[in-house]
């Protein structure tokens, strides 16, 4: 397999399951040194590491609530002081909240799926250098509401997609590159396999299948990649032809 990340630092936040812990191996098996962040999984994180080390780069995990943007600064201090620099951030922590939830979830979901991205981006851009990636976790449904109740976390991943589109206006000439991953109906814990909501909904794929989390990761590491240089301020789309 190709080491084309070989001698970088990524951060994937939200890395101890789901899309976030397949992009951290993913990032791992070509070569980059990996932190993670996680918010209530120890043992999950742990878990991820030791797969990551498993290939022979450095990795680490770090607690933060990536609702509380003093923690999210933080992290990234750590992340940089422990690995000595960052190259490549994935901002991916996430959660969905649909109707019917208490303000304080809608408020909470606000904090993380938008204040913890830019808090992270903020605190990450004097350590970026020239060929540094930002890679920001968007959505089919920032792009359109497919179904019923999910206005608010469909706001703040529109968000994310537009805060991404200006930043890679900003740091441009910075030679810095910043794009967004919209993964559609992808086999996880937020929204797993199987259940009877999952089946209502692959009819409407054109592949007709729910996506694996190891299918967005493959896109994150193309965006993260060399490869990848003259590509920024858009949207990559992961979803099985959801909103074909």
């Amino acid at each position: 397999m190709s080491k084309n990340l070989s001698g970088k630092v990524a951060l994937v936040t939200g890395g101890s399951r789901g899309i976030g812990a397949a992009t951290a191996r993913k990032l791992a098996s070509q070569g980059a040194d990996v932190a993670i962040s996680y918010s209530a999984s120890p043992d999950k994180a742990k878990a991820v590491v030791a797969d990551l080390e498993k290939h022979g780069v450095r990795a680490a995990a770090f607690q933060a609530d990536q609702a509380d943007a003093t923690q999210v600064a933080k992290l990234v201090d750590d992340v940089v002081a422990r690995f000595g620099k960052l190259d490549i951030l994935v901002n991916n922590a996430g959660v969905f909240v649909t109707a019917g939830a208490e303000p304080a979830a809608y408020e909470r979901q606000y904090a993380i799926n938008v204040r913890g991205v830019t808090a992270a981006v903020e605190a990450a851009i004097p350590h970026l250098k020239e060929g540094a990636r930002i890679i920001n976790l968007g959505s089919v449904l920032g792009e359109r509401s497919l179904i019923p109740g999910v206005t608010h976390y469909a706001a703040t991943k529109g968000a994310v997609a537009l805060y991404s589109r200006g930043l890679a206006r900003d740091l441009g000439s910075k030679n810095i590159t910043v794009n967004t991953v919209q993964p559609g109906p992808i086999d996880t814990d937020m929204n797993p396999d199987g259940t009877e909501m999952a089946e209502a909904t692959k009819p409407t794929l054109a592949l007709g299948r729910y996506g694996k989390p190891e299918e967005v990761a493959a896109a994150i590491a193309f965006l993260a990649s060399p490869e990848a240089s003259f590509i920024t301020g858009t949207e990559l789309t992961v979803d099985g032809g959801a909103i074909a």
